[in-house]
């Protein structure tokens, strides 16, 4: 069996505000191993984006632990990769597609020979090889966050962290790059820590569906999805066992909201 990757033990997270504490994160615990693709869903408000910045090392939890290959995760590691929804604050205008990519390997020991292979390989991955000395604002969204997962690609980190990355684009683009992320977890075997709003998504891309209650947020179920490795859009989602699959992870998240999911060991 593949060794924990990535371990959130116990998670809490409170804000303090004028009007007095808010308890955003109530206690969160699950693990990750080893070139797993692992989705979070949940209520919108629950605080995914709280849990990623601090599993980022971004923000600092008020109660229990990161730890990433058995560190604990106290600043941002350099082993990890973020893609973020809004691409276009993501990339630098004034730089190439392949400027854009090839910056953050230019903090890291490597001959230029090595660099430019790492690029020209990202590039090639996202299907954008042919668009290198072009500049971000004039490709389309889609594109644009292509540029994004390219960077992350060619920066090879151990976890690669995307946060609602394809809200902002188009349903066909967003189905592309769906698949795109399956294809560099397959083909790759990247270890991918990916949180939507998408219920569908979430089923089609994971190899677990972790869902998180409403705020103060716990871990309400995490689900084994057992779909087939390979999938695809037509196929994958005609599929019986999806529909089941995607309208359990719909009743849990309405029962999040609705406040009847009750978290083990405490009184209901």
């Amino acid at each position: 069996m593949p060794e924990t990757l990535l371990e959130v033990q116990n998670l809490k997270k409170v804000y303090e505000a004028a009007t007095g504490n808010v308890e955003a994160i109530g206690d969160i615990s699950f693990r990750m191993k080893a070139g797993e693709l692992v989705c979070i869903v949940g209520p919108s408000g629950c605080g995914k984006t709280t849990l990623l910045k601090c599993i980022a090392g971004l923000l600092r939890p008020t109660a229990g632990s990161v730890e990433l290959d058995g560190q604990a995760v106290t600043n941002p590691p350099e082993s990890m990769a973020l893609v973020f929804q809004e691409y276009g604050r993501s990339l630098y205008p004034w730089l190439t597609v392949r400027g854009n990519v090839e910056l953050p390997l230019k903090h890291k020991r490597m001959s230029r020979a090595d660099r430019d292979r790492l690029v020209d390989d990202a590039l090639k991955a996202v299907g954008l090889d042919h668009a290198d000395k072009s500049y971000p604002w004039r490709l389309s969204g889609g594109m644009q966050q292509r540029v994004a997962i390219a960077r992350a690609v060619a920066y090879q980190p151990e976890v690669l962290i995307m946060d609602e990355p394809f809200a902002a684009v188009d349903a066909q683009t967003r189905a592309d790059l769906e698949d795109l992320v399956r294809t560099l977890h397959r083909e790759r075997g990247m270890s991918i820590l990916f949180v939507t709003h998408d219920i569908d998504e979430s089923v089609y891309l994971g190899e677990r569906v972790v869902v998180l209650s409403k705020s103060p947020t716990w871990v309400q179920e995490d689900l084994a999805i057992d779909l087939p490795p390979a999938r695809d859009q037509i196929t994958t989602r005609a599929m019986p066992r999806f529909t089941e699959l995607r309208t359990h992870v719909y009743e849990q998240i309405q029962r999040a909201k609705r406040g009847e999911a009750v978290r083990p060991g405490a009184v209901a």
